[in-house]
């Protein structure tokens, strides 16, 4: 025999001199929940190790994620009051505004993303205002309400708005509406492939955010088209997103290195909260070596194409990379 793959992998180092994709702290963004009050820091319990937090519990948490390595973190918000628009998000006081400004007061190096949808501060749980007639969103007015949000965001010192309700159109109408405040600079982090997935289920128990009524198949993907995912990122592209995104992750690593071969802009992958929890679960049982298992599958985000990983486990895999 003439090819013998197995002599690049008998010498350890040489092992490592040809590993062709690496995970490193950079890659990836946290994600942290927060409401009103002090001092509130309550476990979810589909989801161990994730917390809704209140903002100075953030404060706390931040310091500990800066020690690890990870300066990137996307805020979802869970206000005290909800109504049929979701005024909370829209308004300068507001728990996600409000939570920006103290975290970059108390972390300037802290590098801010806001989600920016309405599904958390809707009395109904849908990701904009109601069509009454069709019983689903409608578009054209939650365009103006995202643009409003954006706004609100970048006032209080966002680093990047990461729209993530799937309406048409929407990354033309929040760029048109930063750009016309004078926030050009800030970048758009589209959800532009997002699946209406099975696998959120207890993201809706820690960000409270189930439906009142149906579901979001409406708006979100139909996860058995894959040409129109690409078309969905291909049109964020075209409407001027700075970096693309696949949501979930795990059962869709086909549609991440379709879209990665597509386009040159970065991409992200969203890690959610189903696809974490199965593996909390799964090392609860003794199923398997959840370290191993957690490193593994992000390896297998970053071989599929993806830049950016947005993980629950981000924490657990920063300490595994600080101790090689």
């Amino acid at each position: 025999m003439f090819t013998r793959f197995r002599r690049k992998r008998h010498n350890p180092i040489l092992r490592n001199l040809l590993q062709e994709t690496h995970l490193t702290v950079n890659d990836f963004i946290y994600p942290l929940f927060i409401r009103g009050g002090e001092g509130i820091k309550n476990e979810v319990n589909s989801m161990p190790g994730v917390f809704q937090m209140s903002i100075d519990e953030v404060i706390k948490e931040c310091v500990v994620l800066k020690e690890l390595g990870i300066y990137s973190i996307i805020l979802f918000g869970i206000p005290d009051v909800k109504d049929s628009v979701g005024s909370d998000a829209m308004c300068e006081h507001g728990i996600i505004a409000s939570s920006i400004r103290a975290i970059k007061e108390a972390h300037p190096d802290m590098f801010v993303v806001t989600d920016l949808c309405f599904c958390e501060y809707t009395d109904h749980g849908h990701c904009g205002v109601l069509d009454p007639v069709l019983e689903t969103v409608d578009n054209d007015i939650t365009l103006d309400n995202l643009a409003k949000q954006a706004v609100i965001h970048a006032k209080a010192g966002v680093d990047m708005i990461a729209p993530s309700g799937m309406m048409d159109g929407m990354i033309e109408s929040i760029r048109m509406g930063l750009d016309k405040m004078g926030y050009s600079h800030i970048p758009i982090m589209s959800y532009s492939t997002k699946f209406a997935s099975a696998y959120y289920g207890p993201f809706r128990d820690v960000a409270e955010s189930s439906p009142s009524f149906g579901d979001r198949r409406s708006y979100q993907m139909n996860p058995a088209n894959r040409r129109e995912a690409i078309l969905e990122s291909l049109a964020d592209e075209q409407e001027g997103a700075d970096i693309l995104m696949v949501k979930p992750a795990l059962a869709y690593l086909d549609i991440v290195r379709d879209i990665k071969e597509n386009s040159l802009l970065p991409l992200a992958v969203y890690n959610v909260s189903g696809e974490y929890s199965m593996l909390k679960m799964a090392a609860k049982a003794g199923v398997i070596d959840y370290d191993k298992v957690m490193m593994e599958t992000m390896i297998g985000f970053k071989r599929a194409g993806a830049d950016i990983i947005i993980s629950y486990h981000a924490k657990e895999v920063a300490k595994l990379l600080n101790e090689e």
